[in-house]
This record gives structure tokens, C-alpha cells and sequence, in this order.
């Protein structure tokens, strides 16, 4: 499923240059105590799954579940304060959200929507801001 989030926010929001990773370049970054050197980049980290209604009958099981993915945005300011990046980066929030939300890969019963989105730090003139999404899927077991 990040593939295929990595994949549309590619094709939707051009203004990151391609430059969206996954969890394991954002590790990488911060095992090394760095910061993405573009102005601007994406990484989208898996935030886990929430278990919903279950049901078993006949040997088949069940069971609705939320699977909500982050998307971090990173952006240089080159300023102290982070001042200058709230505009540009309330524009990129909206595009980010639009590109998601009501939008599921094919494998996916439902669709994303938003959960939320907030300012995570402003520190050595990068900003990073955060929004998760969440899509309501299903499991469909065979129990032998």
C-alpha cells in the first residue's frame, strides 16, 4: 500500500520533484542525524492497522480493519523561525490531502480519508508537517 501512495502522490503533486520515499530512507536519514537536503520531499510511513467488526462462519472469517498511513512533508526554510514556509505549506498540504483522500489502491476495499494533519517540528529552518490518512479494508480468511 505505500508503494501505491508513493506512486499518486508522484503523479498528483509535482511539486516535490519525485522526491517522495518510504519509512526505510527516513530511517536511514535519521540514523545518520540528517535532514532531506531538497527544499522540499515527502516520506510515507505505515502507521499501523485497528482492528474493527469480526465475524466467523463455515470455516471463513472476517474482519473490517483501518490501515492508516502517514505523510511527512519536510520543507528548507532558510530561516530560523520557519515564518516563510506557512503559506506554501498550507498549499501543499491542501494538494497532498487532495490527491488521497476518497482515492484507494485497487487492492483496497475502501477509500482514504483524512484523520488528521499538524505541524510536527520547526528546527534548523525545516519544517515538517504531517497528515494521515486511513482506509477502511477487510480480511477474508479461510479457517481450516
Amino acid at each position: 500500500m505505500i508503494a501505491d501512495v508513493i506512486a499518486r502522490l508522484k503523479a498528483r503533486v509535482p511539486d516535490f520533484g519525485g522526491r517522495i520515499e518510504g519509512a526505510m530512507e527516513l530511517a536511514d536519514l535519521m540514523k545518520r542525524n540528517a535532514l532531506p537536503q531538497a527544499p522540499l520531499s515527502a516520506f510515507v510511513l505505515p502507521l499501523g492497522l485497528q482492528g474493527g467488526e469480526a465475524n466467523s462462519a463455515n470455516q471463513y472469517f472476517t474482519q473490517t480493519f483501518d490501515e492508516a498511513v502517514g505523510v511527512m512533508i519536510t520543507t528548507r526554510t532558510f530561516t530560523q523561525t520557519g515564518a516563510t514556509a506557512v503559506d506554501p505549506l498550507e498549499v501543499l498540504r491542501n494538494a497532498v490531502i487532495a490527491a488521497i483522500v476518497g482515492w484507494g489502491p485497487p487492492t483496497a476495499l475502501g477509500v482514504f480519508r483524512l484523520l488528521r494533519a499538524t505541524l510536527v517540528s520547526m528546527d534548523a529552518g525545516t519544517v515538517v508537517y504531517q497528515i494521515d490518512f486511513a482506509l477502511t479494508d477487510q480480511l477474508r480468511i479461510i479457517v481450516p
